[in-house]
């Protein structure tokens, strides 16, 4: 097992414009305070979970984007990636809006202070609705080493947030 990461919180001030600037009802600043740094939920657990830091109601059909308040530095050479709980995607077909949330190693300096956003989709077919209360686990993530080709020599540096290697 390689220790090769640490979870921190966004400041306060991001952590409120991210909540305000996604619709949210609540305050941004008592959700700020049930924010957690994710944790394993037994020493045989690869993943990481998340909770949600304020109560939420995700009806069949909708979606909603989930400021963590996490972002998490890590080491080059690594890649942090985000799934539903498994539990929530059989029992609610709950998906993420981008299938698997990849956190590179570089987010972390990035202009949203490298925010974990995460967009949840309920595609229930059943009619039914998830209701998480602040501190239910919701999502999870996982480290992952990856490789590079023989030739590669990128050598862009990040300069936005969440889908800004894109505009690179």
């Amino acid at each position: 097992m390689y220790r090769i990461a640490e979870f921190f919180l966004v400041s306060e001030n991001r952590y409120s414009a991210d909540f305000l600037g996604r619709g949210l009802e609540g305050n941004p600043l008592e959700a700020y305070m049930n924010v957690k740094i994710p944790r394993r939920a037994t020493s045989g657990s690869a993943g990481y979970d998340f909770v949600t830091p304020f109560d939420l109601e995700l009806k069949p059909g909708e979606s909603k984007e989930i400021p963590t308040g996490i972002r998490v530095k890590m080491q080059e050479g690594w890649v942090f990636m985000i799934y539903p709980r498994s539990g929530l995607g059989y029992k609610y077909h709950t998906v993420l809006a981008n299938t698997v949330g990849i956190i590179d190693s570089d987010y972390y300096y990035a202009d949203n202070e490298g925010h974990i956003i995460i967009k949840m989709i309920n595609e229930s077919t059943e009619g039914k609705t998830l209701s998480l209360k602040a501190g239910d686990r919701f999502a999870q993530g996982v480290f992952t080493q990856y490789g590079v080709t023989m030739h590669d020599n990128e050598s862009e540096q990040r300069k936005g947030g969440f889908g800004s290697t894109s505009k690179v």
